[in-house]
Order: structure tokens, then sequence, then C-alpha cells
């Protein structure tokens, strides 16, 4: 009689080095942000060409709607970033009809588009031009809610987003701003790559940063209204998005954004923008 005799079962054999440690010691692991930055780390080792990565987890609390992480492949940093719920932005929408005049506001503004979007237009069918539009807002808009921010405006190709100041204290709104911007170029170099290896052309955008006030809320006609932002803050931050492709830079802030963060900044002079009274202060991130 012919006995069969199996083998001992050997993962290890069959299953890339991420898959075993998913199997067999990811449970193990403290906390979401190291289970994300290991994750990581397995994924680049078996070979992704990976930048970075996003987790979020809605949290049971009264003020935390969620928690967000982000890791950074090239430095293996995480940073987390919280979501709220009560008096948010989301919660302002739902507000009473006596709140369709809007409310003022302290926030750190981002506004971003993409450069020769019009030419992108004309030379590309329907479908590579919307899949193109898609993945550009997938990543700036993925980017600000991971940092807690607010898309307020899709216009065309642009994008108008928020950061409201929480506490009367400026610096975690505007620090919040610069990591979702970072984080958008970051994924937008990915994409392009990609794109490269594609044929097809790379997707250059320009992005600036703002701090003040502003008037946000229902505005519109009786029988359309738009939830949206106005202000002289509103229109500085566009107008120094304008400033991107003259000054050669993908990424601009003002010098009101500046003051309320540590984070390295290069210093452009002061600058005239078209329609504002005074000069502006212009900073611009690192390009590396």
């Amino acid at each position: 009689m012919t006995r069969v005799v199996r083998q001992p079962h050997d993962r290890s054999m069959q299953l890339s080095s991420t898959l075993s440690w998913l199997v067999d010691s990811a449970a193990e692991t403290a906390g979401a942000d190291r289970l994300l930055a290991e994750l990581g780390a397995h994924l680049v080792a078996d070979g992704l060409p990976l930048s970075g990565g996003a987790l979020t987890l809605e949290v049971p609390h009264p003020l935390i709607a969620r928690r967000t992480w982000l890791w950074l492949a090239e430095s293996g940093e995480v940073i987390e970033a919280l979501g709220f719920a009560p008096g948010g932005p989301a919660a302002m929408r739902e507000a009473s009809p006596e709140s369709d005049a809007g409310e003022t506001i302290q926030a750190a503004l981002l506004c971003a588009d993409l450069r020769d979007f019009t030419a992108l237009s004309d030379s590309n069918p329907p479908s590579q031009v919307i899949s193109a539009l898609d993945a550009w807002f997938d990543r700036i808009a993925g980017a600000v809610h991971a940092f807690g921010g607010e898309v307020l405006k899709f216009i065309g190709d642009g994008v108008l987003a928020i950061f409201p100041v929480v506490g009367g204290a400026p610096r975690p709104a505007c620090d919040a701003a610069l990591r979702a911007v970072s984080a958008a170029r970051a994924g937008m170099a990915h994409l392009d790559e990609e794109r490269g290896r594609q044929g097809l052309p790379p997707l250059p955008f320009g992005a600036a940063l703002h701090l003040g006030e502003m008037l946000w809320g229902n505005i519109g006609a009786a029988d359309r209204l738009d939830f949206t932002a106005i202000g002289p803050a509103v229109n500085l931050v566009s107008r120094l998005e304008g400033l991107c492709r003259p000054l050669g830079k993908a990424v601009l802030v003002s010098g009101a954004l500046a003051a309320q963060t540590e984070t390295p900044l290069i210093a452009l002079g002061t600058h005239a923008l078209r329609g504002i009274a005074s000069p502006c202060a212009v900073f611009a991130l690192p390009e590396n």
C-alpha cells in the first residue's frame, strides 16, 4: 500500500513578504500609524513604486469624526490629521435657513489648478481629458481631506479648499494646508511617472496658500443657492496662484500664512497682485 506524506505548509514559499507579514504579524502591530508604516515598508521591499499612503478610520467621538495617517515612503514618516465633526464645514452646510446669509470665519485657503489644461483638452479625446481630471482631483482633494480640510469648489480644472481655524490658533490650520499641498505634490509626481510610462504628458499644476477671513455660506438666487466662499482672502489666494507660472514655482505661500508656520520657505520678495490694493509678500516651498 502506498502511503502519501504531506509536507508541512510553508507560507513563506508561496506568499510575498507583505502577505506573509499580514497573515503572521500584522495583528500584533501597536497602533494604526505603525501598521501603515510597516505595511508601506513591506510593499516597497516587494518592489512597488510607492510615494506614500493613507489610512483613515472613523472615530466614535463627539468632536472628532475621523483620524487619518499619511505615510511618506521617502522618509518613512507618518503624519496624523484629525477630521472634526461638530461645527465643521459639513455641519455648517446643514444649518438652519437663518445661516443662509453666511458667516465670517478665518481659514487657511488653498487654490490650485492644472497648467496648460486648454491645450490638453484640445489635443486629446474627451475620455482622456476626463481621466486626467479625475486623477488630478483624486490627489488634490484626497490630500485636503486627509489633513482635515474641506474642498469648497471644483471650477473647471481648479480647486478651492479651506482649512478652518479652530480655537483661535491659526498655526494648526496653516500647517495642515502646507502638509496637504506637499502630499498632493508627491501624489502628482508619482502620477506623472505613471503617465510617462504610458506615453502621456505630465500634469503640471500651480497652488497657492493664504491665511485670512472670508464669508462663506449659501449664496445665489432665490431658486438656486450655492455653498461658496467670497471675500478679499479668496481673491488674494486666486491672484497669488496666478503668479506660480511667472515665478516658475509650483507652490506659493502668502506672507500672512508664512508668518504662522515654522515650515522652511523661500522668500521671493513682495509682489503686486492684480485687483489687490496692497502688495503681497510671497514665499515658495522648496521644490525638492
